[in-house]
């Protein structure tokens, strides 16, 4: 996450991985797709899509309840999914891994479970302007409901942070900072390690929202010493409607269940009930577990094509390329920081053209790429920005790809008189 130089790595083998993703051999309107909405949500390959089908017609039963052969490897094949989640990112131990329907409710279960229990009046949460909705809306309310307050580390015209305000941002009030690993507009990627040691330094807790990071490029939280790390199954090649909480076993023992129900308790009275340890005091009610599987199939498929520093050493080859590309579109503007800056994600607006009719044009000739707030409103507002366009590459990209991105725009010019 606060990336180590790559001197050599293992080079994607691209044109085979790309057979290992159905998807891809579509055509729409005819011709060949061109995904380029990786930072909404990645493709899934084989591998993921036959783990899951394999649950379903194999072993569909319910886990940790049951005493038959169905339910015991289901279980064994959930709670091997969450080790491998817990290696991945390397963590202490399986139970600081708790399974969440996304990113979005990872931070939901940081905010209710320990926001309302830990935050008073004069209390400060600190977030950054350069944040995802969902790593802004649950502090607000949060705050709201305590009496705390939320403040904003204020970003710069070229998409960084501003980090000379830190120290009169971060304080002896500061309970918490939560910021991301990755922006979803700029692709910045902040110095996550850094932010942490300041916020640590005055007693600060720190959530990182990893949900673009820890789909592209190596994530080590023992490294970084957060205390919380949110991310998402369906960015990293996995399914949707699961996604995983990392948090210190110390803390979570100490949290309140976010949600109640069966599998969370230990013991249930007519007046009271126990809770169950961690991780499964928060995953209330029967789980995702055919996605869970797929969760640890992303992650074993990941691993498999060279791992994450592979991954982000090509991503850092595409964004480089597309950059230089589109930097030669007469019109174009691009938002954030130079390649060596950011992630494989670019956002860019042109002169006359909305960004909707940008991305209508690109879709008629198989481009698929993102346009509005990429669900950050408060962002653009600060840049005085409507909205953009986002291209975002993943490694099943081709570098002819960028080509085609670079002729449908100039297409969009033409066909809007521009």
């Amino acid at each position: 996450m606060d990336r180590k130089q790559v001197n050599t790595v293992t080079p994607i083998d691209v044109e085979a991985v790309r057979r290992d993703f159905p998807v891809l051999e579509r055509k729409i309107h005819g011709v060949p797709l061109v995904y380029l909405d990786n930072a909404a949500t990645s493709q899934k390959p084989a591998a993921v899509i036959e783990a899951m089908n394999r649950f379903y017609r194999q072993e569909n039963s319910n886990v940790h309840r049951g005493i038959h052969a169905l339910s015991e490897e289901s279980t064994a094949d959930y709670e091997a999914a969450r080790k491998k989640l817990a290696k991945f990112i390397h963590a202490k131990s399986r139970r600081e891994i708790v399974f969440t329907r996304n990113a979005t409710e990872s931070i939901n279960l940081v905010a209710y479970s320990w926001g309302l229990d830990n935050l008073h009046p004069g209390d400060e949460v600190l977030i950054t302007e350069m944040e995802h909705h969902a790593n802004i809306v649950p502090w607000q309310q949060i705050c709201r409901r305590t009496g705390a307050t939320l403040r904003y580390v204020p970003i710069t015209p070229q998409g960084y942070l501003d980090l000379s305000t830190l120290d009169n941002l971060l304080t002896e009030k500061t309970k918490l900072f939560a910021f991301t690993a990755m922006s979803n507009v700029f692709g910045t990627i902040p110095p996550v390690k850094m932010l942490v040691e300041k916020a640590h330094a005055v007693g600060a807790l720190t959530l990182v929202d990893g949900a673009q990071a820890v789909s592209h490029m190596p994530v080590d939280v023992r490294a970084l010493d957060c205390d919380f790390l949110a991310f998402s199954a369906h960015k990293m090649c996995g399914p949707t409607g699961i996604g995983a909480l990392y948090g210190k076993a110390a803390l979570l023992n100490k949290m309140s269940p976010f949600l109640t129900g069966g599998d969370m308790i230990l013991s249930v009275w007519m007046d009271h009930a126990t809770w169950n340890e961690i991780p499964h005091k928060f995953e209330a009610g029967t789980p995702a577990i055919a996605e869970a599987i797929g969760f640890g199939a992303a992650v074993d498929y990941l691993n498999s094509i060279g791992g994450m520093e592979a991954i982000h050493h090509y991503e850092q080859e595409m964004i480089t390329a597309a950059m230089t590309a589109l930097q030669d579109i007469e019109g174009l503007r691009m938002i954030g920081p130079p390649p060596a800056d950011r992630g494989g994600l670019v956002s860019f607006v042109m002169d006359g053209l909305h960004p909707h009719d940008i991305a209508a044009v690109l879709d008629q000739d198989g481009i698929a790429v993102r346009a509005g707030y990429h669900c950050a409103q408060p962002l653009h507002d600060r840049l005085n920005i409507h909205a953009t366009t986002r291209a975002s590459f993943y490694f099943y990209n081709l570098p002819s790809e960028i080509d085609l991105l670079v002729q449908s725009l100039q297409r969009a010019q033409k066909l809007f008189g521009r």
